[in-house]
């Protein structure tokens, strides 16, 4: 059973929240001179591969080896790939991303406006499946260690705000209607405490606190894919590699530090 689960509840809609920050910047800033979110998104991936793999793993090891001394590497090796499986399978079925030919089908005869208005729709539905296991991730994580969920839920959070200009960019757009591309850029986000939810309902009601282990195992899995999958390619396409990496590297030193901070060293 998860203790004094609401302040985990509370960082994942926060989270969640950041798509309707994004929302808001697509009103001040030109989409075409984003270098400071190229940074950012290498930054959340810096910060998201070192949690993972250094603070992430190492909780999930704490969790499984009083139960499984001898076979716990194995249970969170399994974890891991189950991440990944479930990460692929979104990305196999619901691309976070909309392709030309997907946003013209049946469309030929519709105008400009159209065109874009569908593909900001898309994209939305596209945004909100793939929130669904982040906020999951995030809660699971904080619910375990409040330091580090503070640093994962930060990442979810920065690459949370170009998704949300992903969404209301289009939407914009093609309505003029600033409510309505905020309103889209917030039920996106909003599927993070929906996961959130669900996985405390699975947690309290209806299995053991033993398999939260492996289900933080599949969690590492699940932020290492987002990292390469979606923030990487994301930090190129909004700046280039020297952004990214420079990125990637400051979010790494400052994780490392503020997690030396937090634990009083």
């Amino acid at each position: 059973m998860i203790q004094n689960w609401q302040i985990p509840l509370l960082m994942t809609i926060l989270a969640g929240l950041a798509t309707v920050l994004g929302g808001f910047f697509t009103f001040l800033v030109n989409k075409n001179n984003m270098k400071v979110l190229s940074l950012g998104l290498g930054f959340s991936a810096g910060v998201m591969i070192f949690v993972s793999f250094t603070e992430i793993l190492s909780t999930a090891e704490g969790l499984l080896k009083q139960y499984y001394p001898v076979d716990y590497h194995w249970i969170m090796f399994w974890g891991f790939i189950a991440g990944v499986i479930i990460s692929k399978l979104i990305d196999t079925f619901i691309p976070d991303h909309v392709e030309e030919d997907l946003i013209s089908e049946g469309c030929e005869k519709c105008n400009r406006t159209h065109k874009i208005k569908r593909a900001g729709l898309l994209t939305a539905i596209a945004i909100a499946v793939h929130n669904f296991p982040e906020g999951l991730g995030t809660f699971l994580v904080s619910s375990q260690d409040i330091a580090i969920g503070i640093s994962v839920a930060l990442a979810i959070a920065l690459h949370n705000i170009p998704e949300g200009i992903a969404v209301a960019l289009p939407i914009y757009h093609a309505t003029g209607k600033k409510r309505m591309a905020i309103w889209y850029s917030f039920w996106t986000g909003m599927t993070e405490p929906i996961g959130a939810l669900i996985g405390l309902a699975l947690l309290h009601w209806f299995l053991p606190q033993v398999f939260v282990g492996f289900f933080m195992a599949a969690v590492v899995g699940i932020m290492i894919y987002i990292s390469f999958d979606t923030l990487l390619p994301l930090s190129h396409e909004y700046g280039d590699w020297h952004y990214a990496i420079t990125g990637i590297m400051s979010g790494v030193i400052v994780i490392w530090a503020s997690l030396l901070f937090l634990n009083g060293y």
